[in-house]
């Protein structure tokens, strides 16, 4: 196929694909899939060889949040029953992280739910960083607390943070309808303080939210403006108690397109598949180790993944590897230009963090609670679209904020 074999081409040149030709990826047939698969897997093999890089979550602060994320189980008016608890002590975090590390985790995420962080949150997560750091030599921390004030991002950058995420999720266009408290012009903006801050910035997308194929195709090139070192995808994780609780839209071969896609437009940074490929992807999740490099361990912030001795095994018998912490994860020339631009994380060569349950990693709010809002959907479900799978979606009940030993 010509657009494949210049897909291609243009991958292994870091060259940035057309509009046009992101959009035709994502309405290639089921018939051209395993085609398209093994056109990014060639882009991938090029820039990543066949490494898998492991990344663990640790939800710090769970629920409760003031946001009205439509796709997000701890939204305010929430009817999802996740576990809600307030900040993990620093050795409690400590804990959870290093069953993440003991599992082959090479980058730690500490997440926790609000619009954004206080002074005081900063210095709180800065004493958790300093005992993951302490307890799990060379592990890497990603930290994920929403929308950042000034100043806030060299801060964690002081306490030892390696990397920042925050989502840009969707569209500028079609942001509004999934969200009412932010802007997407606030998430842009967290974006870049991470950035200039000397963090490695960490942001990506939710598909599955109803949003048309145009839409995907500008928040992935918006990402690819803003020039993360990582990208998360993350495929909606439909929790019952959330407006988008129907949005039943995504297939594993969309699934496997969208990656596609990400990957193409994305050649030379680490695309990770985040929440929900457990309940889309299901039995695809292997094939899509040709396209992403990166994928979570065990289990996500409010909902359970599959066992992370599963993990490993999927990893091995697709024939890949798990990624050491004395590999660097990114292509040499991305780590060599931010090494000597002084980002931290970046002349290490890892990335960030990205996680959803039904919602983003990147916790957003607003500081007051507003008026719960009306969701509607973006778009009509596809034809192609899923059965409703509520059986594949369990509420996380074990690891971080349980007397439960974690999933890793």
């Amino acid at each position: 196929m010509d657009l494949l074999n210049t897909l291609v081409d243009k991958g292994l040149r870091r060259e940035l694909p057309t509009r046009e030709e992101a959009l035709a990826v994502l309405a290639t047939s089921d018939d051209d899939l395993l085609d398209v698969v093994a056109a990014a897997g060639k882009v991938r093999r090029q820039w990543f060889g066949r490494r898998v890089k492991l990344n663990y979550l640790v939800n710090l602060k769970s629920g409760l949040c003031p946001e009205d994320c439509s796709y997000c189980s701890q939204r305010l008016g929430s009817k999802a029953e996740i576990l809600k608890y307030t900040w993990l002590k620093p050795d409690e975090a400590s804990q959870a992280a290093a069953a993440g590390v003991a599992g082959g985790a090479k980058r730690v995420c500490l997440v926790a739910s609000g619009r954004g962080p206080t002074d005081r949150d900063v210095d709180r997560v800065a004493q958790t960083i300093a005992a993951v750091k302490e307890q799990n030599e060379g592990v890497e921390v990603c930290a994920c607390l929403g929308l950042l004030s000034d100043g806030q991002a060299e801060r964690l950058r002081g306490a030892g943070a390696d990397a920042y995420n925050h989502n840009l999720n969707t569209s500028e266009a079609t942001y509004a309808d999934i969200t009412k408290t932010h802007t997407y012009a606030d998430r842009v903006d967290t974006v870049q303080k991470a950035h200039a801050a000397g963090l490695s910035a960490c942001s990506g997308l939710i598909a599955g939210m109803g949003e048309k194929d145009e839409d995907l195709v500008d928040v992935v090139f918006s990402l690819r403006e803003l020039d993360p070192d990582s990208v998360p995808v993350n495929f909606l994780i439909p929790f019952e108690g959330t407006p988008l609780a129907k949005e039943w839209n995504l297939t594993p071969q969309r699934c496997l397109r969208i990656l596609a896609m990400v990957r193409f437009v994305c050649p030379d940074i680490e695309v990770r598949i985040a929440g929900g490929r457990e309940v889309h992807l299901r039995s695809m999740q292997p094939l899509a180790l040709n396209i992403a490099n990166s994928i979570f361990l065990g289990d996500y912030l409010t909902s359970e993944g599959q066992a992370g001795q599963a993990d490993l095994d999927m990893i091995a018998d697709a024939g890949f590897e798990v990624e050491g912490t004395d590999q660097v994860t990114l292509p040499r020339h991305r780590a060599d230009a931010a090494a000597a631009a002084g980002c931290g994380s970046h002349a290490s060569g890892d990335g960030g963090c990205g996680s959803h349950e039904g919602g983003g990693c990147g916790p957003c709010g607003s500081a007051e609670p507003a008026a719960e809002p009306v969701a509607e959907p973006l778009a009509e479900p596809l034809a192609d679209a899923n059965e409703a799978r509520t059986d594949l979606v369990a509420v996380r009940r074990r690891g971080a904020g349980t007397d439960l030993a974690p999933n890793a």
